[in-house]
């Protein structure tokens, strides 16, 4: 079996080694050995990696995805955390839509004052009363 060592991992996954380190330190992956002082990883790591980053780009925590990855090739992931993290996505997607119209409408907005502009108050109004992520 060809393994491959922490710089072949880095370049194929675009994750830098520091992080293959800390990924490796918070047991989201594991090193099969050492060649001199680099890692050496089997090539199943890659998957994996991608799995890290689809977790990540999602917003779970590195303790959330460490609880979901597999131990073997053939997998099922927890069903109800995938779907209510897509609802909590669907959930800022609508909030993030209100609020590009409001400033859609602030920036094209003819009314004297915005303080005077129904439309702009209704918007306004119909915001959520919690924090927009960044």
């Amino acid at each position: 079996m060809e393994l491959l060592d922490i710089g072949d991992v880095s370049e194929r996954s675009g994750t830098s080694p520091s992080a293959l380190r800390y990924y490796e330190k918070r047991g989201l992956i594991e090193a099969i050995s050492r060649k001199g002082l680099r890692r050496q990883y089997e090539p199943s790591i890659l998957p994996r990696l991608a799995l890290i980053r689809l977790c990540q780009a999602a917003g779970f925590t590195l303790e959330e995805t460490a609880e979901m990855l597999p131990d073997e090739p053939r997998f099922t992931l927890d069903r109800d955390k995938i779907t209510a993290r897509a609802d909590d996505i669907d959930a800022q997607i609508e909030d993030l839509e209100k609020l590009s119209k409001l400033l859609r409408h602030i920036a094209k907005c003819t009314a004297p004052s915005h303080a005077e502009c129904p439309n702009f108050q209704a918007v306004l109004n119909s915001l959520p009363h919690k924090k927009v992520p960044r």
